[in-house]
């Protein structure tokens, strides 16, 4: 388990290989965070594209990432997780090499698919390592991995924009090569990581003092076949929602239809990092539990209603009160983004089977990169409906919160069932030194 400090908790959980694979998602979103901010102009002024092109580049990508996800968590299952993740972190860099390589829009597209792919697949395998070496401390340790994957996007991102600042075309290609090389060095991170092999899901329970097992339940291995997990993937697609909103919906609705001045959008953007950075690790322990992150599905509930409800409160008043109004729907989006991740990471893991995790978390993977293709529409959508269209979108994921904290009750409850005293056959011989109250589970 890595790691402890004189309290029994690990610093960061998973020891030296948790620090290594932090080190990974900082370079990694470095070089991100360089390519996000220049890649429009990249093929605008150096690849000479149109609007038209340069949308279906990013939308290829995006829908590449859909079978990027389930693909690796399975390739996962079946080889050394540390080799298949760095063999994706070479694709994403050879991907990225190549657009620089061409003009023709044919060749691009080919490696806007291939970089879509590989880095899907690529988050979902350093979720599942994460997973592996962090134990029961899983929750923790991937909030400080995206406080840290955060960190990085906006270091890559001022780096960015200084060098947008000498104002030439030349400096854009340079760009892209920061990308490629921050994955090549993510892979060579990578491979330095020790194996981590399939570990026994467990479940916390949310009561100190007290340990249950549950019993061994027939459980699909394969997760198309587990139609609860499915309906779990769906419902969590839909609470992904706050993606797009930041992505694309805060900023067309402020500069479309409210009063708001303009400079206000990049402010409530970089706001929304901010709290992330500095809020979603301490946000993570009220989720240390399977039972409290299943719990956070309520205040959740309430912050997609509130920040629904402000974005169309925005567009009925004067500068003053349509700033204040979006200004809240910013906070509350960003709570709903910051709960939102300690529910999926906690439930996504609880709810697979031990002999298939990462088939399982690729599956999960897919709903999250079908919420990245999908999502635009829906907030481009509540933008034509206008206030009424942003209330019906709060309301409607709200409502999606409800359906899961439902729908996951009875495989969790199945799961606390104590097994009988004196009997290891139920998981009592899985527990590990450092898991606090962690029980085997499988779903039904």
């Amino acid at each position: 388990m890595g790691n402890v400090t004189g309290t029994g908790r690990a610093r960061i959980p998973g020891g030296r290989d948790g620090r290594r694979m932090l080190g990974v998602a900082l370079v990694d979103r470095i070089g991100s965070g360089l390519w996000g901010a220049t890649s429009v102009f990249y093929f605008t002024y150096v690849s000479h594209l149109g609007l038209g092109q340069v949308g279906t580049l990013v939308s290829a990508a995006g829908v590449a990432g859909i079978a990027g996800a389930p693909f690796g968590g399975r390739l996962a299952d079946r080889l050394p997780l540390t080799r298949v993740l760095a063999a994706f972190q070479v694709l994403r860099a050879l991907a990225a090499a190549g657009l620089l390589l061409t003009d023709d829009f044919t060749l691009l597209l080919l490696c806007s698919v291939a970089g879509g792919f590989g880095d899907r697949a690529a988050g979902v395998l350093t979720r599942l390592y994460g997973t592996r070496i962090a134990g029961s401390d899983r929750v923790r340790y991937q909030a400080v991995n995206r406080t840290v994957a955060n960190a990085g996007w906006a270091l890559g991102g001022l780096a960015a924009a200084a060098a947008l600042g000498a104002g030439t075309t030349a400096v854009y290609p340079y760009m892209l090569l920061g990308d490629a090389a921050s994955f090549i060095a993510a892979a060579v991170i990578t491979l330095g990581c020790a194996e981590a092999g399939a570990a026994p899901v467990v479940v916390t329970g949310g009561a100190a003092g007290q340990e249950t097992a549950s019993a061994p339940q027939a459980v699909p291995v394969s997760p198309w076949r587990n139609r609860r997990y499915l309906a779990y993937v769906g419902t969590d697609g839909v609470l992904c929602l706050h993606d797009a909103v930041f992505k694309v919906g805060l900023s067309l609705w402020a500069v479309r239809a409210t009063d708001a001045p303009h400079g206000l959008v990049p402010v409530l953007l970089v706001l929304n990092n901010v709290l992330v950075v500095a809020l979603q690790v301490p946000l993570s322990r009220l989720g240390a539990t399977t039972d409290r992150a299943r719990s956070l599905l309520l205040p959740l509930c309430a912050a997609f209603a509130v920040g629904g409800a402000a974005m169309a409160a925005a567009a009925a008043g004067g500068p003053v009160l349509a700033s204040a109004f979006l200004l809240l729907a910013a906070i509350a989006f960003t709570a709903a983004e910051m709960l939102q991740a300690v529910v999926s990471w906690e439930l996504s893991v609880a709810l697979a089977p031990p002999t298939a995790q990462g088939a399982y978390l690729g599956v999960h993977g897919l709903g999250q990169a079908t919420q990245r293709a999908v999502g635009p529409l829906a907030a481009t959508a509540a933008i034509a409906a206008g206030p009424a269209g942003w209330a019906a979108l709060g309301a409607a994921v709200a409502a999606t919160c409800l359906v899961q904290h439902r729908l996951v009750r009875s495989p969790l409850a199945a799961a606390a069932t104590p097994a009988p005293a004196g009997d290891t056959s139920a998981g009592g011989g899985l527990h590990r030194p450092g898991d606090d109250h962690a029980v085997d589970f499988v779903t039904p």
